[in-house]
């Protein structure tokens, strides 16, 4: 059997220790398995005195990340202490400008930087791998780059942040604002204490940007990408979908349109008879469709320290077997630029949420304003509520809007009519569905 591959490990907190244990864990499988050893033998973190679970008294120990990627003991460097810039950033280099093979669960340093960290591992003729950014558990990037590499994609779409879908299956199952619900996540360490990265959309982004280069060729962009979190959505907008068979999840999305490759993170009416729909609290999926099959859905855990650690291993265990291929499944001077597409130009079907004036003459101005759109309307629903009269006028009443395929543009023009008009109070709630 070839001497062991060995590894060094910077980031020893919960999925950095659950590595380190499972590759202790499994050693003689993973032998068999890889036709190689794995063996963990140096480690570099903040503090060496924290108690992480694991033994740690063999490993030789660094305090500096960039020292332990140039240390020439190591076959492996796998990077798991996170961020976009340093010292995540500057260890890679140096690890992959030194000829050792990387790994990382660091999607933030691939979303800015992994296009020119993918050439400079191909001009050194290591690997990066990073199934662990994307996902957690789910093998979404070697299914893209790998398992599919004969397919030809036409979209890929999935909920891809665990706190998003937790508070949405909350507000759902038992009623619950949104305020309340991101309160509960946030006890419970789903949410951090600032979850504005996660509930505005910006985590998903940096996700999607890595999935959609890899099944599109494009170069990773995350500035390309329509972003809306979910911060907006009411209980109101959750038990109309529910009535009209639908279930509202955050997902990200990428696809071929006319006009390119449109990426787009917002949240999303699903049918509830779809398999995306089915999935609840922190758990993730990813559908793709793909030439030539049906749509494959993939569906797991995308968070957690024995999760997030079982999918770094996996790319260990390539490197081991001597596996290599291009970090985005093409060499990087292939991959395309890739454009905003302008989200004016999405077509689909949408749910719109009015506060109708309870007055005459309301409902005809809004379907005159639609129809100077040639929007067409699927189904329109009307809540009876008791009036509220102030000072004597008339309250609102909510009016629920489903429609047939149109554009965004389309929409955006109806309603801004809508509301010169003055027949609606407050701001319409826009919801895009998606064709499952």
């Amino acid at each position: 059997m070839p001497d062991a591959l060995k590894v060094g490990v910077a980031g020893l907190g919960t999925v950095g220790a659950a590595l380190v244990g499972q590759i202790a864990a499994q050693r003689e499988a993973l032998a068999a398995r890889c036709g190689r050893r794995i063996e963990v033998v140096a480690v570099c973190a903040r503090s060496k005195a924290k108690n992480r679970g694991v033994d740690l008294k063999k490993l030789r120990w660094f305090s500096d990340p960039v020292a332990l990627a140039r240390d020439a003991r190591i076959d492996v460097f796998v990077e798991l202490m996170g961020g976009a810039g340093d010292p995540a950033k500057s260890a890679v280099e140096a690890a992959v400008g030194a000829g050792k093979s990387v790994v990382t669960a660091n999607k933030a340093l691939l979303a800015r930087h992994g296009i020119r960290l993918a050439a400079l591992a191909e001009k050194h003729h290591a690997a990066l791998n990073f199934e662990a950014a994307v996902g957690g558990a789910i093998p979404i990037v070697k299914t893209l780059r790998e398992g599919m590499a004969g397919n030809s994609f036409e979209r890929i779409y999935g909920i891809l942040n665990g706190t998003c879908n937790y508070i949405l299956t909350r507000m759902e199952q038992e009623k619950l604002s949104f305020a309340a619900c991101l309160k509960d996540a946030q006890r419970l360490g789903y949410a951090e204490a600032d979850p504005s990265f996660d509930i505005e959309g910006h985590d998903t982004a940096q996700k999607l940007a890595i999935l959609a280069s890899l099944a599109f060729g494009t170069k990773v962009d995350q500035s390309a990408i329509y972003v809306e979190g979910i911060s907006s959505i009411a209980p109101a907008d959750l038990a109309a979908a529910d009535e009209l068979g639908y279930r509202v999840k955050l997902l990200g999305v990428a696809m071929k349109t006319p006009q390119g490759i449109e990426q787009r993170v917002h949240p999303t009416m699903v049918r509830k008879d779809s398999s995306i729909a089915q999935v609840m609290g922190v758990t993730n999926a990813v559908t793709v469709d793909a030439s030539g099959i049906n749509p494959l859905t993939l569906v797991g855990p995308g968070a957690g320290g024995a999760a997030t650690a079982s999918a770094v291993l996996a790319d260990i265990g390539d490197i081991a077997r001597g596996v290599r291929t291009a970090p985005f499944g093409r060499p990087s001077d292939k991959l395309k630029a890739v454009r905003k597409a302008p989200m004016q130009r999405h077509e689909g079907g949408y749910y719109i949420r009015l506060q109708a004036r309870d007055r005459p003459g309301t409902a005809a101005a809004i379907a005159t304003r639609l129809a100077e759109q040639e929007i067409s309307l699927e189904s329109i629903v009307q809540r009876h509520v008791e009036k509220n009269r102030v000072d004597g006028k008339a309250g609102s009443v909510p009016v629920i809007l489903i429609t047939y395929a149109t554009t965004e543009d389309a929409v955006r023009r109806a309603l801004a009519a809508v509301t010169r008009d003055r027949v609606i109070s407050g701001r319409p709630q826009v919801i895009r569905i998606e064709k499952n």
